[in-house]
């Protein structure tokens, strides 16, 4: 199965670079290129694709809104965003739009490839060093911005336990090595809490653990 890409950045440049990396992938094919984030929005709405990948800073409507209007539906394409600006606002305000991963451009070109690979495939996926500063901005948040009790009412203790540790950026491999589960097991538990927390993707559950307090701060 081809998975489909639409690249969004104002530099053309960047854009015909991605696409000739891209092209180069039996598995991957660009449907589209848009400049601005509106363009983005129109050209989402009509070609479908599987995976866009948004640039941040651009004129007009910023790639922070265009990914929120992309992702607002409930059948909407994964957004990766792409960009040279890594600061925490910029990530976080990226996640939270509903972006699905995070990288920089100085990425390898194979590990770009991956990651749209990854997010086409449901899972999220962040840059190890923005991980490591947003793991570090958390901690160094007052308090949660959220309300545990409304927003994990939901759920059982495992799986508040499970939803600690994706939040502290375990793999289901670690995550069962530290509850003494089978992987599988671990695995179940986290299609749980994507369903029960209505969460798009395991990145989500990892900004439910910050907001509501789980990870970030002394417990």
């Amino acid at each position: 199965m081809t998975v489909r890409v639409v690249l969004v950045d104002d530099q053309p440049l960047v854009r015909t670079a991605l696409e000739m990396v891209i092209a180069q992938a039996p598995d991957l094919e660009v449907v589209g290129q848009a400049g601005t984030g509106e363009e983005a929005v129109r050209l989402v709405a009509a070609e479908r694709p599987d995976v866009v990948v948004m640039d941040i800073r651009m004129p007009g409507m910023d790639g922070i809104e265009a990914t929120r209007r992309i992702t607002e539906g409930a059948d909407g394409p994964q957004v990766i965003v792409l960009t040279t600006f890594d600061e925490d606002d910029y990530v976080y305000g990226a996640l939270r739009a509903g972006a699905s991963g995070f990288l920089v451009k100085d990425m390898a070109l194979d590990d770009i490839l991956a990651a749209i690979r990854v997010v086409a495939a449901g899972d999220g996926l962040i840059a190890p060093a923005v991980t490591r500063r947003l793991i570090k901005e958390f901690a160094l948040r007052p308090a949660a911005t959220a309300t545990p009790a409304r927003v994990l009412g939901s759920i059982t203790d495992r799986e508040h336990e499970v939803l600690t540790l994706v939040g502290s950026g375990l793999s289901n491999t670690e995550i069962a090595a530290e509850l003494s589960i089978s992987v599988a097991t671990a695995k179940t538990y986290v299609t749980r809490l994507l369903a029960k927390l209505d969460a798009r993707d395991r990145v989500q559950l990892v900004i439910t653990a910050y907001e509501t307090g789980l990870v970030g701060r002394p417990r």
